[in-house]
């Protein structure tokens, strides 16, 4: 007959070998996370991510969310490149001040993370189908066996699950933080109708430290382990469809989606391991981004370049306006005349775009010229 302990051990080397970097088990009762859940909503920092409010407390009820389920199977997967330099972060830092250049949250360079952990989960609950099929199951393992995966892409409470099965501690960034990896890894979750081991919690290391409270740029953490999306770059440059408050702006300098400034910060990211996956590999179009050139990317060769990748996302309208407050905040640094005059010429030729969005911040950029 199967045993559920040593299932759960097969289910870690099946992972392994497909490029996850940790497995845990989290029990399906989150009642504790929802008054956090609730008062984060009720003051307003889901911004305009509606469909946070919409689904209200059903991501702290993974049973509500797919019925009959009983554990979750959480998943990490280390996403920096494979040829991710030593000392890397300063690589990083670097490129916030070179102001011609724009700057892509480094999770987002190769390809889209939401289908390579998709498609890997996919695979795991395969490989479980297979061996359930196949044993004698214990009385505990519903029958038949039913699952669903997820990665950033439901109402689902993602780092509390993680935090819960021992993937790591919940950094005062509000990401999930692990002593052997850092931050720079995605999450991913099974739902499963089985009744695994539950993994143990991890104590927290975060201390007295106030690195990611003091790194980001707009104050979007507002409090340890509180995050207002309202402010946060990463929110503004992609989740936010509408026009980025003119206060924030000179803010975001020359990152152009997403911000990694909390995590660059973070000493536990010393840690961060590369990726054994090739797919997170920078794509060169993400790795160096000029400027001047992606405001000229007509819509056709943006859905090009972004085949594949996180980025499309946000469609061309929102890109352009990115690259337009980039522009703007590039205007504002002392640079070559000939260097200012391409940046001019590249924001007037939009003005004639039939969006106001960003027609917009086209103008605003243009005004920052000093």
């Amino acid at each position: 007959m199967l045993d559920p302990t040593r299932f759960v051990t097969q289910i870690r080397a099946w992972a392994s070998d497909l490029g996850f970097s940790q497995i845990g088990v989290a029990s399906i009762d989150l009642s504790s996370a929802e008054p956090g859940l609730l008062e984060w909503l009720s003051q307003g920092f889901h911004g305009d991510m509606h469909y946070m409010a919409a689904h209200g407390l059903k991501r702290a009820r993974p049973a509500e969310l797919v019925p009959g389920t009983v554990s979750v199977i959480t998943a990490r997967m280390d996403y920096l490149p494979r040829d991710t330099p030593a000392g890397w972060q300063a690589v990083e830092w670097s490129r916030l001040e070179r102001p011609t250049e724009g700057t892509v949250s480094a999770y987002a360079r190769g390809r889209d993370y939401h289908k390579v952990l998709r498609q890997r989960l996919q695979k795991l609950a395969d490989q479980m189908r297979q061996v359930l099929e196949q044993a004698p199951a214990p009385s505990s393992f519903q029958e038949p066996f039913a699952y669903r995966v997820f990665t950033d892409s439901a109402p689902v409470l993602e780092v509390e699950l993680a935090t819960r099965s021992g993937l790591g501690w919940r950094g005062k960034h509000t990401l999930a933080l692990n002593r052997q990896g850092g931050s720079m890894f995605f999450l991913g979750e099974i739902f499963v109708n089985l009744a695994l081991p539950v993994t143990a919690p991890v104590s927290v290391h975060c201390g007295q430290c106030q690195a990611c409270i003091t790194a980001c740029p707009t104050g979007a953490i507002v409090a340890p382990y509180r995050l207002d999306a309202r402010r946060c770059i990463s929110y503004l440059t992609i989740e936010h469809a509408g026009p980025i408050p003119e206060d924030l702006r000179p803010l975001i300098g020359n990152r152009i989606y997403g911000c990694d400034d909390c995590q660059l910060a973070c000493p536990w990211n010393k840690y961060a391991q590369t990726s054994t996956v090739p797919d997170f590999d920078a794509r060169e179009a993400m790795s160096w981004v000029s400027l001047i050139q992606a405001m000229k990317t007509s819509e056709e060769d943006f859905l090009r370049l972004t085949e594949g990748s996180a980025i499309r996302r946000i469609g061309h309208e929102r890109w352009l306006r990115n690259v337009a407050v980039a522009l703007g905040n590039a205007l504002a640094h002392p640079l070559h005349a000939s260097e200012a005059q391409a940046i001019r010429q590249s924001l007037q030729e939009r003005l004639i775009h039939p969006s106001d969005l960003v027609r917009e911040h086209v103008q605003w950029a243009l005004a920052q010229d000093h």
